[in-house]
């Protein structure tokens, strides 16, 4: 029996063919993909370029020099600013990361729903935008002041960094939690390890990767934070961010910033670079 009705077509459905313009969008997403390059690695070259310009004239490249590589060290403010940076972000992201493990194992443990619930506070440091952050965190050190006079500087930057350092540490340990035997604790104990004993010799080690990696978020975050830092450091304590934003306002700025910012570059560069070697290495001995 032969059939008598003929085969239904895709355009009988209403659909139409726009396969010629697959071309077109092929030759636009390539511009696309080539313009969001541009976009995002050019400042970083333009940076690089300046930091070995002889002239602080940004629009004239006089001549090729190292010199404001060797300025970092001789320029005060700017070193003490680069000190300030790191001395904050290395307290900061200590704290974070040994808190943020510790809160992490803590609410994994908790039933579904507490967890919930705390994984939704959690997020809101996150999700909050920097200057409601940074505006509310200098109300709170204002109250404090009443207690502490001094209480603006270091100890400010520390704890506001501490503040939005935390839920990303916590964010990155929760998944390789995870990936764990949850009778792993039990097993340990049933060897007669001692429940902390159990957490610093078996869960750090077995979840090492999650701290690692939201230990360098929290550094990273740390080290870029401008708009939080701005409104809870007191006067005369500046970061490298707010160092750079009153220079600008005296349109003093020195080419040893761009030297810096390059170096920095650079170091993010090759830790990136020696990572991806060492997770290939260990890949290539598992197979």
């Amino acid at each position: 029996m032969t059939n008598q009705y003929e085969k239904a077509k895709v355009s009988d459905y209403g659909y139409k063919d726009y396969s010629f313009l697959k071309p077109i969008l092929k030759v636009f997403s390539v511009l696309f993909a080539i313009t969001m390059i541009i976009f995002l690695y050019l400042p970083i070259i333009v940076i690089a370029i300046q930091s070995v310009n002889s002239s602080k004239n940004t629009s004239i490249f006089d001549s090729f020099t190292f010199e404001w590589y060797l300025n970092i060290f001789s320029e005060p403010d700017l070193l003490n600013a680069i000190s300030n940076t790191f001395l904050v972000s290395a307290i900061a992201t200590t704290i974070a990361t040994v808190l943020g493990t510790i809160f992490a194992i803590g609410i994994y443990n908790l039933p579904k729903k507490a967890r919930s619930r705390i994984m939704f506070l959690n997020n809101v440091p996150i999700l909050n935008a920097d200057i409601v952050t940074g505006f509310s965190l200098m109300i709170m050190f204002r109250f404090l002041m009443i207690i502490f006079p001094e209480i603006f500087g270091l100890t400010t930057l520390v704890l506001a960094h501490l503040f939005f350092t935390l839920p990303y540490v916590i964010l990155s340990v929760i998944p390789k939690l995870k990936e764990l035997d949850p009778n792993l604790i039990d097993a340990a104990q049933d060897l007669g390890i001692k429940p902390m004993k159990a957490i610093h010799l078996v869960i750090v080690p077995a979840v090492k990767a999650g701290i690692f990696s939201g230990m360098i978020l929290a550094l990273t975050m740390s080290i870029d934070d401008f708009v939080i830092s701005f409104f809870t450091t007191g006067a005369g304590y500046d970061n490298l961010s707010i160092w750079i934003y009153g220079v600008l306002g005296r349109r003093n700025l020195t080419p040893s910033v761009y030297a810096f910012s390059t170096l920095l570059t650079l170091f993010t560069l090759i830790s990136l670079i020696t990572v991806q070697i060492l997770q290939r290495k260990r890949k290539g001995k598992k197979k």
